[in-house]
């Protein structure tokens, strides 16, 4: 039985791994279905983990909300294609063993005349119950989803969808004011007048929601939304991005000021095939820019990250247990991601524990990612030795991890490298490592030499191999191994040690601790 002393103990300062936990055990694999105004998806969430992975995401586009201002009914054609991909995703879900599925509907089900109607004949057809859930609500889901990946954060989450644009404030990681408006480009695209109405109505609608949420002026800003995502890839594609991943992307007010007039002025057909948009996502992105470039003006953010988790991922939030949703979810996805795949799930502790020494003045970020590359030193093993380096860099850089920066992203990927390789290599890659400075380069080739170095001396889960010491002013590094591990010590043991010294610039010694 594990103690709270245990804890404190055993897991470094992180607490207990909690996905076995009968709790989180129940969120093991949960489909949701997001009804929007725009598009139809089906998510199913696997692994109780924090950062649970995507095991399922299919999205049919089916403009429910189009021409709703002037019919005041659902698309007759969308409610058609809408009905069919729900169909189909109650049929996968039966499938897959995770009936029955969770499934809302936002602000075009909620505003149409027959949005009732369309949610009894679904019931009706596919047994799926939807639920209807006003502006405000929607707005909570949406900054629940941004505390997925955030736990803890302040802020400002927008969230536009087709037909509507949500605000909610985040203080201390709890959700407080929500506003809901019809600036979602769905509805602008309705505006009579033409380019100067919309940016009128737009203007007006805006200052009216900073009334709303009382003035505020946003020190963080969260954008959430497939419209605000591919105007983040679009900045990606101007300013020659290195690292093509939108979760945690982060854009000024000048980058954003730019992007919208290069919108603007290039051809949206060519610009969607270079950025991998859909047509029908294209098609809405420049009344998107105009909500955008005012949310700016008005609110005036210090600091802007797109998040890819929205409502959906709220929904799954809306689930976990409190205990769950403090963790960490970068540590938590790790721990599950060396559970399943390392060949000795449970050593990544004692290599964070070996590891450490190293680096004593790091700060709580920091321990954070020397944390995750112990946690994933080996999950790659199945891999071609020749090309482990490189696809534990990509699976870093890449993966879908919550609350991890994107030059955090790379020092995890070149930490994991070292691991496995002695060169960082790759000219490929070089534009990635130019998102770190000398320092963080050099801290991360001395985290992943050493895991390579520790990697060598496992005894086994419960026993730790050894420890550093570590003078950094003398640059005078103490090996001591337990007597049990002296076998362990080989040539190529030896040899990883000298790699790890070349690297601190340091001289050496090695002691055995005495038989017990």
């Amino acid at each position: 039985m594990t103690t709270e002393n245990d804890d404190a103990i055993d897991w470094g300062g992180f607490g207990r791994p909690l996905f076995e936990d009968a709790a989180a055990m129940g969120l093991g694999r949960v489909g949701v279905i997001d009804v929007g105004s725009n598009s139809v998806r089906l998510v199913v969430f696997d692994g109780a983990a924090r950062s649970p992975a995507y095991f399922y995401n299919e999205k049919i586009m089916c403009a429910l909300g189009a021409g709703l201002s002037e019919t005041g009914i659902l698309n007759p054609e969308g409610r058609v294609r809408a009905l069919s991909a729900i169909r189909r995703f109650a049929a996968l879900a039966e499938g897959m063993g995770i009936t029955p599925l969770t499934a809302v509907a936002t602000a075009a089900v909620r505003e149409a005349s027959d949005g009732m109607n369309f949610r009894d004949e679904v019931l009706r057809e596919t047994g799926v119950k939807i639920w209807v859930i006003d502006g405000r609500e929607e707005a909570r889901l949406s900054a629940q989803g941004v505390l997925l990946g955030w736990p803890g954060s302040y802020g400002l989450v927008c969230d536009i969808g087709g037909s509507s644009m949500e605000l909610a404030d985040l203080a201390e990681g709890r959700v407080g004011r929500r506003v809901t408006s019809a600036l979602g480009p769905l509805k602008l695209r309705e505006i009579k007048g033409g380019k100067k109405a919309v940016k009128a109505y737009v203007k007006e609608t805006m200052a009216q929601l900073h009334s709303e949420m009382e003035g505020e002026k946003a020190m963080r800003l969260f954008l959430v939304g497939g419209s605000w995502r591919a105007i983040a890839r679009i900045d990606m594609e101007r300013r020659g991005y290195p690292l093509t991943v939108l979760h945690e992307y982060r854009m000024t007010a000048r980058q954003i000021s730019k992007t919208v007039d290069y919108i603007a002025m290039s051809d949206h057909t060519e610009l969607r095939q270079r950025c991998n948009i859909s047509e029908s996502r294209m098609s809405l992105v420049p009344l998107a820019s105009i909500v955008l470039k005012e949310l700016m003006r008005v609110f005036k953010p210090k600091d802007v990250a797109v998040s890819s988790y929205g409502i959906r991922e709220g929904m799954l939030y809306e689930q976990m247990p409190k205990e769950l949703r403090e963790r960490d979810p970068l540590i938590e996805a790790c721990r599950f991601a060396e559970s399943k795949d390392a060949r000795l799930p449970g050593f990544g502790r004692h290599l964070y524990d070996f590891v450490s020494p190293l680096f004593p003045r790091a700060n709580w970020q920091r321990k954070r990612i020397i944390k995750a590359a112990c946690l994933l030193h080996d999950v790659s093993w199945r891999a071609h030795p020749d090309y482990r380096g490189e696809i534990t860099f990509d699976n870093a850089t890449r993966a879908n991890l919550g609350g991890l920066k994107h030059y955090e992203r790379v020092i995890l990927g070149l930490s994991l490298l070292y691991r496995y390789q002695n060169k960082r290599g790759g000219a490929h890659l070089d534009p990635l490592y130019a998102m770190l400075d000398a320092v963080q380069i050099r801290e991360a080739e001395v985290l992943g030499r050493a895991m390579r170095l520790g990697a060598m001396l496992w005894l086994n889960v419960d026993k730790a191999p050894g420890k550093i010491k570590w003078k950094p002013k003398k640059r005078e590094l103490t090996l001591i191994l337990a007597h049990e591990a002296r076998p362990l010590f080989g040539e190529v043991a030896e040899a990883r040690l000298a790699s790890l010294t070349e690297a601190l610039g340091a001289t050496t010694k090695v002691k055995f601790e005495k038989p017990a």
